[in-house]
C-alpha cells in the first residue's frame, strides 16, 4: 500500500481558494486511481472527486463541480485538489485515497491507502 502525504489545507475567506496535495513515496502511485473525500464534524466521510491513473478520466461531486479541479503529475507522484470559490460548507478534513485500482472510483471501499488527512476551515 502506498504510503500518502495530504498537505495544503488552512483557514481560508469564503470565496478563497487552497491547493491540496497529495504525495506519495511509492513509484507504483502512477498506476493507482486516486481520490479525495472529506469528512465534516459530525458527518459520515464522503466523495469529493477522483482521477484516473493516467489523469485522462475525472469525476466531481455535485456539490464541487465547476469550483475544484482535480490534477496529477505523475512523474512526481502527486496528485493536487485546486479548491477555488470555497464556501464555509466545504470545511472538513480532506483525505487523499489511492489504489489499488487504475480505474477511478467514488467509492470508500475501492480504495486501500489513505493519507492521514488535512483540515480545510472556511470562515464566512
Amino acid at each position: 500500500q502506498a504510503q500518502l502525504v495530504e498537505s495544503g489545507g488552512g483557514l481560508v475567506q469564503a470565496g478563497g481558494s487552497l491547493r491540496l496535495s497529495c504525495a506519495a513515496s511509492e513509484r507504483a502511485f502512477s498506476r493507482y486511481a486516486v481520490a479525495w473525500f472529506r469528512q465534516a464534524p459530525g458527518k459520515e466521510r464522503e466523495f469529493v472527486s477522483t482521477i484516473s491513473s493516467s489523469g485522462s478520466w475525472t469525476y466531481y461531486a455535485d456539490s464541487v463541480k465547476d469550483r475544484f479541479t482535480i490534477s496529477r503529475d505523475n512523474a512526481k507522484n502527486v496528485v493536487y485538489l485546486q479548491m477555488n470559490s470555497l464556501k464555509p460548507e466545504d470545511t472538513a478534513v480532506y483525505y487523499c485515497a489511492a489504489g489499488p485500482r487504475g480505474y477511478a472510483s467514488t467509492q470508500i471501499g475501492d480504495f486501500g491507502s489513505w493519507g492521514q488527512g488535512t483540515q480545510v476551515t472556511v470562515s464566512s
